[in-house]
């Protein structure tokens, strides 16, 4: 089981959102989610997929430059990591336009001075028939896979932390999570926007797989609830945001789909806010000390 010790921790934040169509508000609601988790400490914040829109994904990706400088300056101004979960962009890591007239759907870890440490293009997109109200999804239809897996540094005052990046329906492919740990990730992040179903059936084990897999600590912030797009359709996610240790425990997580319904101490205090929080400390000791005892990666041969 995982156990708490004072060595080498540093505190780590999963915000769950209901990001709607109105990018405004959903811009106040992670500065408010920011704010919140360094006064609690944290040292790396990960938002969920599609935090600043859901749907919408051309017209927000005409903003991701502008989008991207403004979770800069969140970083900046509270002194933290800040990892975008994940926002549409219409050119590649080079620069090069996607053609076909697709998007990539990027995740970005941001410095405490708001510099951007690393992005990440997400690499498997999301196909499923889903008995739900729209049936069907194909991202591939939108977006372009990424190509390259990518592991970003976390410095701190004592430790430097690696973090394996991961969006969504990525955490369904265990080789993703091996190899980012044989890159030597220390923590794995996984912004997500889990449909109700799907997530339901597999959120929470996809989670505690992946940590089993990678002997990391994987970082779940999930959109949650009914997010009304602006041609009346309704898409409903399942939220339950969560943070696992590298055994497969969870440490912290909040049980709900929605928003204000269920409050704990793993949740916002207070009934009008539009997040939840959750926190984990890092123990990278610890983990250390599980993987000598458990060495899989020392008798891994398939990959």
């Amino acid at each position: 089981m995982y156990e708490k010790t004072n060595n080498h921790q540093f505190t780590t934040a999963a915000i769950q959102m209901n990001s709607q169509q109105d990018v405004e508000q959903n811009l106040t609601d992670i500065k408010a989610a920011i704010s919140e988790a360094c006064q609690q400490g944290t040292k790396l914040v990960v938002l969920p997929e599609n935090c600043c829109s859901m749907g919408e994904q051309f017209a927000t990706a005409e903003r991701f430059d502008e989008l991207s400088a403004t979770i800069a300056d969140y970083a900046n101004t509270y002194g933290v990591y800040v990892l975008a979960g994940s926002l549409p962009c219409s050119y590649r890591p080079d620069g090069v336009i996607v053609p076909d007239g697709r998007l990539r759907q990027v995740s970005q870890l941001f410095a405490p001075d708001g510099t951007r440490v690393a992005r990440y293009d997400k690499i498997h997109l999301f196909t499923a028939t889903v008995a739900d109200k729209q049936g069907s999804y194909n991202e591939a239809a939108t977006f372009e896979p990424g190509t390259q897996t990518v592991i970003a540094p976390i410095e701190t005052e004592n430790a430097v932390y690696q973090l394996g990046m991961m969006v969504c329906f990525d955490l369904r492919f265990p080789a993703l999570a091996q190899r980012l740990r044989q890159a030597g990730a220390d923590i794995l992040s996984a912004p997500s926007a889990f449909t109700y179903l799907t997530g339901q059936a597999h959120w929470a084990l996809l989670l505690r797989a992946r940590a089993l897999d990678s002997q990391c600590m994987v970082i779940g912030a999930a959109q949650g609830g009914d997010h009304v797009y602006k041609n009346g359709n309704i898409r409903q996610t399942w939220g339950h945001t969560a943070i696992t240790a590298y055994d497969g425990t969870v440490i912290n997580s909040y049980d709900d789909s929605t928003l204000n319904d269920t409050l704990n101490n793993t949740a916002a205090s207070e009934t009008n806010k539009n997040y939840a929080l959750v926190t984990a400390a890092f123990d990278k000791q610890s983990q250390e000390q599980s993987r000598q005892k458990l060495p899989i990666f020392d008798c891994h041969r398939l990959a």
